[in-house]
């Protein structure tokens, strides 16, 4: 189901939108969803250095319990 949007732009780029339109014979609103789909389907989210490093250190393997977990961690740093 389409529903109404109101944008407020400066005005350049109003123009530039209308140009882009005529050229691309798209109307602007097929050209802002477009560009909306495109950004969802990226899904990308500015992630911490630390926990982008973490990203995906699971995958493709079953995550370890609680128990599991703090056990590793004690033999890791108790040595």
């Amino acid at each position: 189901m389409n529903r109404k949007l109101t944008l407020s732009l400066d005005s350049n780029l109003i123009d530039f939108a209308h140009a882009f339109s005529r050229k691309s014979n798209k109307p602007i609103s097929k050209i802002v969803e477009n560009y909306f789909i495109e950004l969802k389907s990226q899904n990308t989210v500015d992630l911490p250095r630390d926990l982008e490093e973490l990203y995906g250190i699971f995958e493709g393997m079953a995550i370890p319990d609680k128990k599991e977990l703090r056990r590793m961690f004690h033999e890791k740093h108790s040595n």
